[in-house]
């Protein structure tokens, strides 16, 4: 039964509405007579804060508030790969194609119910069937296997009639349980809760980034967290995108958390003519992009994050390994601030409320190599690659400080190497990787027993080049001893030749 309220005070993006009976934390609200999308923040005796994430201009005090009892979720199945949605999973096709502007309340489905898949069932009738189980797949683009499996909130049981191979659009029953669960290809998930998984595997694999500089001195472990924070014009969102294109997962989430409406085009008119060596396909074929439109407030952002990472784990439950990339989290974090400072929270360091890193901590917790849920036996991964756009490029800030405590791979960009046109502009004094022993044994067994001598003998020529450039600012070139001279030139070398790309 949906529960009704009244606005009584507008503030922004966020709602105060007088409440007729009680509603619950992070449910979704149809706010105002054009039903906006809104998510409960905060309750305060009979009044419930919301969250709305669209513009509130034109809605009045005394209209109405629906709670409809559900969190915010969404619609998990094929037809997502090669989509654009926005910040809470409207497909931005559907959205506008019959207009160039972007409706306010216009509420659409994010999978195509007009679209029939090729259905090939893996189980029979009278086989148990467990949570996260594979029973069926669909051919998805020109070589990407979609497989469809049991929900994690369906419990074990016995599957009484499943569907024969055949073209299904994605609502149709293709299984049906003895206790009465009927199946089709649409999972339903509450973007803020993570999904269940087996267990936990430690991180030693890397994610190929095709970047020589990230790859050879400072790797990625798959189901790890990097971050890559750096001051504007420092290539933040060239970098990740460079990533998107060459590495070696199987999935990419791509996440536009704010940034510049130009950054966001060039992602859009640029991938979908991007071609994937890896599978001989589309690029578009194994991502998701996610963005935030010009006309949604900055509330917006905060609910793209956790879309982003339930369709990243919706895909790691299939086997798969995921790479999700947000430009950037600072954004992120600002849209806290303004939400918190609307609410009177009390603010933290520089303004920002005081539970970001928390707030972060969840974030970051869902990353990981894992073990999925159900038969069979499988193995998936979540790497995180964030973007932090610190102000002044001040990695002192909290937002940066925080991520770095939680991320295993820095990634410092440096403005210097930008504006000496050295791309990709990674500081290799300043950033690190604390996945370089776990992940050591794997590149001495595939490229030598030698490998960490040499990696640790070309950083500390790399170091030594930055103190020799101070004393030849001193006493000149021509003071230096030939053995310096010698390291100086090969610093250039594998500076020019190896390092940049």
């Amino acid at each position: 039964m949906i529960k009704t309220g009244k606005i009584s005070a507008i503030s922004g993006p966020v709602v105060r509405a007088v409440m007729d009976s009680s509603a619950r934390m992070f449910e979704v609200a149809l706010v105002g007579d054009s039903e906006l999308l809104g998510e409960v923040i905060r309750i305060d005796g009979k009044f419930a804060f919301i969250q709305v994430y669209e513009n509130t201009n034109g809605i009045q005090i005394g209209e109405k508030v629906q709670f409809t009892g559900k969190l915010l979720s969404v619609e998990l199945g094929p037809g997502m790969l090669g989509q654009v949605l926005d910040g809470i999973g409207r497909p931005l096709g559907k959205l506008s194609k019959d207009d160039f502007f972007i409706k306010r309340g216009v509420r659409t489905r994010t999978l195509q119910d007009d679209i029939k898949w090729h259905f090939v069932p893996l189980k029979r009738s009278g086989d148990i069937i467990f949570p996260g189980t594979i029973f069926g797949y669909v051919e998805e683009g020109s070589y990407f296997r979609h497989s469809i499996s049991l929900p994690p909130y369906i419990k074990e049981s016995t599957i009484s009639w499943i569907a024969e191979e055949g073209d299904y659009l994605v609502d149709h029953i293709l299984c049906s349980l003895e206790d009465g669960s009927d199946l089709s290809m649409v999972q339903n998930w509450e973007v803020r809760t993570p999904r269940p998984v087996a267990r936990r595997f430690p991180l030693n694999e890397p994610l190929v980034t095709g970047q020589r500089i990230l790859d050879t001195l400072f790797p990625l472990a798959l189901g790890g967290a990097a971050v890559l924070p750096g001051g504007f014009g420092t290539g933040k969102t060239v970098t990740q995108q460079s990533l998107a294109k060459w590495c070696n997962a199987d999935v990419i989430v791509y996440i536009g958390c704010g940034e510049r409406g130009n950054e966001m085009t060039e992602v859009l008119e640029e991938f979908p003519e991007l071609f994937d060596q890896l599978h001989n396909a589309p690029l578009m074929e194994r991502m998701v992009l996610i963005a935030n439109t010009s006309n949604m407030p900055v509330a917006a952002r905060e609910a793209s994050i956790y879309l982003g990472m339930t369709i990243a784990e919706y895909f790691r439950d299939m086997g798969l390994h995921v790479a999700m990339m947000a430009d950037s989290t600072s954004r992120w974090a600002e849209a806290l601030r303004e939400i918190g400072g609307r609410l009177e929270e009390m603010p933290g360091e520089e303004g920002y409320p005081a539970y970001l890193g928390t707030r972060l901590a969840q974030y970051y917790e869902r990353s990981g190599k894992v073990k999925a849920l159900g038969e069979p036996d499988r193995q998936g991964s979540i790497t995180i690659i964030n973007a932090v756009s610190p102000p002044g490029g001040d990695f002192s800030e909290p937002v940066t400080q925080t991520s770095l405590r939680l991320s295993g791979t820095f990634w410092g960009l440096d403005k210097g190497l930008a504006q000496q046109r050295h791309f990709p502009a990674i500081n290799w004094n300043s950033s690190y990787s604390l996945y370089s022993s776990s992940l050591a044994g794997y590149f001495c067994e595939r490229l030598g027993s030698n490998w960490e001598e040499i990696i640790h003998s070309l950083k500390k020529t790399l170091e030594r080049e930055k103190s020799l450039k101070d004393l030849v600012q001193l006493v000149g070139r021509d003071g230096l001893s030939e053995e310096d001279k010698w390291t100086l030139d090969f610093s250039e070398l594998v500076r020019v030749i190896y390092l940049q790309q």
